[in-house]
């Protein structure tokens, strides 16, 4: 303050000390002063000031009286200038004093000095001049104190002060960074009523503030408002309005006020292309930012650093790799500059798409180019080695930051850890959380919910609750995030208990859990079917005032079909609408296989079709459920071939669940061929056959009597080193007991007996009895003591 004050004053210097010489006698015409109150030496020097002050004032000497008055300014408080010169002088003298005084203030930015002198002025009814006033509302404004400026301003008109455009324009910039364009709107009105003209400088602040808050549609009103007002929009007013469109995805539009401008005589600049090539970028249409950037150089501009950076986003959000690095050649060899921040956006496509030697080689290139490497920079380099798990890199990375004189941040840190814990290697983890301690870096909220989540998948939630001990003893608020990952990890080992305990503490310690932590708990409640916990945890949550969302719903709806209670999923399916929300592919999935193992065909084939007429689109979870329904129906076949048709026209292509179902569906209604085409579609497109695929052809040759190629495919299965399990043993028992084949159904007994299997009870029931009936009572007698040595029933 003072710095600015020598500064200020030193244009004033030699002309001060001339007419403080010429005042040691004042004008015979001066009128006699007020007498001087008590008071110490220094209160009558002031004094002695202030009436020479007053002097200069009263001989209009006004230039010198500045100066003199910027010379007390610097050695006497706010209050203490003002307050004894209003005492000491008369009236008439107080406004020309107390505004020269402001004007001190304004004009050196002594926003504090300038405040404290309107609440005394305000205090006593007065206020600044104009020119005083809008340079003390342009200083608030400045500093951020944009509530000040409306109050400042709403001083002035409720005293009816003299204000102008000026003024209005700071009020309205002030009330559209606040956010409040209600009140923007309503100051504009006022500028007219007052017939103050409301230029483009305004509405674009207005619509700015409008396009910030993505309502560009409002700030399009503005903007047709400009014109049916005869105004003449600015290359700004476009450019805001480019900004909105593109920030909201709407690039049409965007290009549409493109034409518009250039059907103006208004020329675009180099703010108008990047907008362009920002939204464009953003969405991936490299195609057409390749096409704005040669316009660009057709109107004269070469493109900056901005439009490199925005290029380069554009590239990494299509992962395009070739395309980056041919752009990063482009300006090697033009010369250009590229600076940290397009620099680092190189470098991290490169890392995300596994690149990673090729972005140090990069790195390694421009630091022989005197480029500074920052700290974010090696950042990128180290994260791309530990999502890869090259540790020895990472830690490398790590030695070549601090090469460069640059202290490991958090962010470092934590990379390191969240590569340990995802790993699983939570030793590690540690050990770089110590680390932290020896480099002096702190630990954040985020380093200890890293650590949180890999302990929680850790199954350790024993040191869980520890850290979050330590979190509050490090002086740490455990965030809603904390908590969930903990949560979480509970829900999911069925831990239940433990997790409501956690919700409760949450509350207790003032952390609102939001709709993802009780989501959590209602999952894992429905998971382990208490339904009835679920539903108190859904009270809890409308409770504190938390809304449900589709994903609470179809938790809920999930629970209820998995306990086969898919009529009240039906029911609760009804309600949803009413809560403002819709039904997604989930909703009807779980619906549509809940009614599947209920084994109510017509009813998964009824939500089959009104989830296409709301228009939600079918995925592979739910064909799988549908054809397992059409296994059980004599029409099965013919429903299955419909279900092919409309993945095909879906353009979903089977996996290999869908594959086994299918195979397993024509299988049970004999068309064994059809299944073994599948089979070899299925090995075609790479999706190698399981078990599963394997028993369901075993089945369908048994079914069609041609064991010996059952045996085949069986031989076939064992030779790709596939194991059978008890499912395979089961249908060839079973199928050969259909086929009154006991002899081989008893051979295939002591083949499933050997590797550890046994047959299901009615199975094995059914094999003794036709053993039995042949007089093969040996064979049967073995079977029942087998049985009855492995705790079973034994029917002998």
């Amino acid at each position: 303050m003072a710095k600015r004050m020598r500064k200020f004053l030193s244009r004033h210097s030699a002309a001060s000390r001339k007419f403080l010489c010429s005042l040691a006698q004042p004008s015979p015409s001066a009128i006699p002063d007020p007498p001087i109150p008590a008071g110490g030496s220094a209160n009558k020097k002031l004094h002695e000031e202030l009436r020479k002050l007053r002097i200069l004032l009263q001989q209009n000497r006004t230039d010198s009286a500045k100066t003199f008055l910027i010379h007390l300014s610097q050695s006497n408080s706010v209050s203490e200038l003002y307050n004894v010169f209003c005492v000491t002088s008369p009236s008439s003298s107080k406004p020309i004093f107390a505004d020269m005084l402001f004007s001190i203030y304004a004009d050196s930015k002594l926003l504090d000095k300038a405040s404290e002198l309107y609440a005394l002025m305000k205090k006593e009814g007065k206020f600044p001049s104009l020119s005083g006033l809008n340079a003390f509302l342009g200083m608030l404004n400045s500093s951020r104190q944009y509530p000040k400026v409306l109050e400042v301003f709403s001083d002035a008109v409720n005293a009816e002060i003299q204000i102008d455009s000026c003024s209005c324009g700071v009020a309205i910039q002030s009330a559209v960074k606040m956010g409040d364009l209600k009140r923007a709107l309503s100051l504009m009105d006022f500028m007219r009523k007052s017939r103050f003209r409301v230029d483009s400088f305004v509405y674009n602040v207005v619509m700015g503030g409008f396009c910030k808050e993505r309502r560009v549609g409002e700030a399009r009103k503005l903007f047709d408002e400009m014109l049916v007002r005869r105004m003449t929009p600015t290359t700004v007013t476009f450019n805001i309005l480019i900004d909105g469109y593109c920030k909201l995805g709407d690039l049409e539009e965007a290009f549409n006020m493109w034409e518009i401008l250039k059907d103006t005589n208004l020329k675009p600049n180099l703010i108008t292309f990047n907008t362009l090539l920002s939204g464009l970028c953003k969405m991936g249409r490299m195609e057409e930012a390749n096409k704005v950037l040669e316009e660009m150089k057709t109107f004269g501009f070469v493109p900056d650093g901005f439009t490199y950076s925005v290029l380069f986003d554009g590239h990494s959000r299509c992962s395009d790799v070739d395309s980056s690095l041919a752009l990063f050649e482009e300006l090697v060899k033009k010369g250009v500059e590229i600076n940290e921040y397009t620099i680092s956006i190189l470098l991290n496509v490169l890392c995300k798409n596994g690149k990673i030697e090729k972005a140090e080689q990069i790195l390694n290139m421009l630091i022989q180019s005197r480029l500074t490497p920052t700290e974010v920079i090696f950042n990128i380099i180290l994260n791309g080695y530990c999502k890869e798990g090259n540790m020895v890199k990472a830690v490398s990375t790590v030695e070549a930051m601090e090469s460069f004189g640059l202290k490991p941040s958090c962010a470092t840190f934590n990379t390191l850890i969240g590569r340990a814990c995802k790993s699983g290697k939570m030793e590690e983890a540690e050990g770089w959380f110590k680390k932290m301690a020896e480099k002096q870096v702190f630990p954040t909220v985020q380093t200890y919910n890293i650590l949180m989540n890999g302990y929680g998948c850790s199954h350790k939630f024993d040191r869980c609750f520890e850290i979050l001990v330590e979190m509050e003893n490090g002086g740490l608020k455990p965030n809603v995030v904390t908590y969930g990952s903990l949560i979480n990890c509970l829900c999911k080992h069925n831990r239940l208990l433990e997790a409501e305990v956690l919700v409760n503490d949450m509350l207790g310690r003032g952390v609102k859990p939001n709709v993802q932590v009780y989501n959590m708990i209602i999952d894992g409640s429905c998971t382990s079917g208490k339904m009835e916990d679920a539903f108190q945890i859904l009270d809890k949550m409308v409770g504190n005032d938390i809304a449900p969302t589709i994903v609470t719903y179809n938790s809920i709806i999930n629970g209820f079909c998995r306990k086969g209670r898919a009529r009240e999923a039906e029911e609760l399916m009804l309600m949803i609408p009413e809560r403002g929300l819709k039904p997604d592919v989930i909703t009807y999935n779980s619906l549509i296989s809940g009614y599947s193992r209920a084994g109510d065909t017509d009813k998964c084939f009824e939500w089959y079709e009104k989830m296409k007429t709301a228009g939600v689109k079918p995925t592979l979870n739910t064909y799988h459920p549908l054809i397992n329904a059409c296994k059980k129906e004599e029409s099965g076949r013919t429903l299955a071939d419909k279900i092919v048709q409309e993945m095909a026209i879906m353009n979903l292509s089977p996996d290999r669940a869908v594959y086994n179902e299918l195979i397993c569906c024509y299988a049970l209604h004999g068309e064994v061929g059809k299944s073994i085409d599948l089979s070899n579609k299925m090995e075609e497109q790479g999706i190698l056959a399981d078990k599963m695929t394997y028993n369901s052809l075993i089945m369908g040759h048994l079914m069609t009597g041609d064991n010996l190629k059952a045996r085949n495919v069986f031989d076939s299965m064992k030779a790709r080193g596939i194991v059978p399990n008890s499912d395979t043993y089961n249908t060839l028992i079973s199928w050969h007991c259909k086929l009154k084949d006991f002899n081989g159904a008893y051979i295939w007994y002591r083949e499933m007996f050997e590797h550890g299997f046994l047959p299901v009870f009615a199975i094995c029931d059914e094999l003794i009895s036709g053993l039995k009936a042949e007089g093969k009572l040996v064979e049967a007698g073995i079977i029942c003591s087998e049985m009855s040595a492995k705790g079973l029933h034994d029917r002998s």
